[in-house]
């Protein structure tokens, strides 16, 4: 065949496929129609989502690099502090302000006057670094709930989807086992409506899942991947508060 008449035949394949989809919907009952609906909705939903989380893991993790970069050139945890203003929020800046925040109040005296580290008794030195510890988790906490909003729904519909689904199988196979009981006769014309029904309540709920499941996957993934950036990073700033606390 040539290969304009082949992309001709694929083209009118591809129309009476959809046609044909088209049609099979709006011939179904009302409990296929709201299974089909329902899981377009949650496909829908689970696409939109992807899009957003993607570009939202692709900005905190070039927002991270940047960062950790100023952060390894600074000179001083207030000049980190004040060049960290002019980028965008990101998790490691998120803690990074945890950690200087608290080191900040702890460093105050009782009536709001700094003091420096030398002023600080040894078991107060102690107490700080424990305080800005918890500090740094806390954080590390809030951020990785902000990372992993919207998620759930993906795990959702990839666990669900094939489950309603397969309801909407069971019930377009119930309609047909109906059509062969009122007519008496199971013959293609009686049986087909009824299977179109339920097979495509299983693509469509494949449909939904499959990519759900992937993407929560992945995004769960750069969670972890972001989440250990952040505990390596909290570390090293603990460190850094403990070499300037502990031995002055």
């Amino acid at each position: 065949m040539p290969p304009i008449e082949q992309t001709v035949t694929q083209a009118r394949i591809i129309n009476l496929n959809k046609n044909l989809l088209i049609e099979t919907f709006f011939n179904a009952g009302f409990t296929v129609k709201f299974v089909l609906l329902t899981l377009l909705v949650m496909s829908t939903v689970c696409w939109g989502i992807m899009l957003y989380k993607y570009f939202f893991f692709r900005r905190a993790e070039k927002g991270s690099r940047h960062f950790f970069m100023l952060f390894s050139q600074g000179q001083s945890l207030v000049d980190i502090y004040r060049a960290s203003r002019q980028i965008p929020k990101n998790p490691l800046m998120e803690v990074f302000d945890a950690g200087y925040r608290e080191l900040t109040r702890l460093l105050k005296g009782p009536g709001g006057n700094s003091k420096s580290a030398q002023e600080s008794p040894p078991d107060i030195k102690t107490s700080a670094v424990e305080n800005i510890g918890r500090a740094l988790k806390k954080a590390q906490t809030q951020v990785i709930t902000d990372l992993e909003s919207a998620l759930t729904f993906l795990a959702t519909t990839g666990s669900t989807a094939p489950f309603i689904g397969l309801f909407g199988t069971v019930w377009g196979i119930m309609s047909a086992f109906r059509s062969i009981g009122a007519t008496g006769s199971a013959n293609l014309a009686t049986v087909a409506p009824g299977i179109a029904e339920a097979l495509i309540a299983t693509a469509v709920g494949l449909f939904a899942a499959i990519p759900a499941v992937v993407a929560y996957n992945y995004f769960l993934n750069w969670v972890k991947v972001l989440a250990s950036e952040m505990e390596n990073f909290s570390s090293d700033f603990l460190n850094i508060i403990e070499r300037h606390l502990l031995t002055m």
